[in-house]
């Protein structure tokens, strides 16, 4: 395993050299020490490498993810596994806003809670979240899974597309176009292989599923793959 220590390197060189693994992959482990909350660690990943965070982190981290394993043993700051690709992104802590925003594949894995906006505009990356979301989480998610085992805040799935929102806990309120809906077999065995993947300690069947009510916009169910 590679030890980076930013204390002693700064960032640009610490990204520098995990983004040279794309090329030569060289080396698969990497430690990174002394985070101190430092900002964008681990961006724009793009190699089948593993790389273990010791402690908190700032905005951005892992942010552009493709392949490559981040485990942060901390908190995360806004945006963690913003625009993610695939691959996957643990946090052991909590997460600060909008994290998973945008991300199109892989899983993001959240310990801990996650604040407002969890999730926007999600585009088929899937997010387990041990703890509780808050507001506006899912807002125009368009495909995906939020898996949440606490409680959702206000305006949760607001103008959702065609994610599928798992809520074990209550939810405070549902934004607009967003409905409860039935869990079918399907969704219980997704729901159970999530549940899996991210180490949760839940039954599927303690779950309930939101998604839209497709009155916002013009469904076509030949098209939804699409979404």
């Amino acid at each position: 395993m590679q030890t980076f220590d930013l204390e002693a390197q700064d960032l640009r060189a610490l990204n520098t050299a995990l983004h040279a693994q794309a090329e030569t992959l060289s080396q698969a482990n990497w430690e990174v020490v002394n985070a101190k909350g430092s900002h964008a660690i681990a961006v724009g990943l793009d190699a089948p490498i593993e790389v273990t965070v010791k402690g908190s982190t700032g905005y951005y981290c892992a942010g552009m993810n493709s392949q490559a394993k981040v485990h942060v043993h901390g908190s995360a700051g806004p945006g963690v596994a913003e625009n993610m690709m695939s691959g996957t992104v643990i946090v052991e802590g909590d997460a600060s806003q909008y994290a998973g925003a945008t991300g199109h594949g892989g899983l993001l894995v959240i310990k801990g809670n996650a604040s407002s906006r969890c999730g926007i505009s999600m585009k088929g990356i899937d997010i387990v979240v041990h703890g509780n979301i808050g507001h506006m989480s899912a807002f125009m998610a368009q495909s995906g899974n939020l898996v949440v085992l606490g409680d959702a805040g206000d305006a949760l799935g607001d103008s959702l597309y065609e994610a599928r929102l798992f809520v074990r806990g209550s939810v405070k309120s549902l934004g607009a176009d967003c409905i409860e809906k039935e869990m079918r077999p399907e969704h219980l065995e997704i729901l159970a292989d999530l549940l899996e993947r991210a180490g949760a300690d839940a039954k599927p069947e303690e779950f309930k599923r939101y998604g839209s009510a497709r009155k916002l916009y013009n469904f076509d169910v030949d098209n939804a793959s699409a979404y």
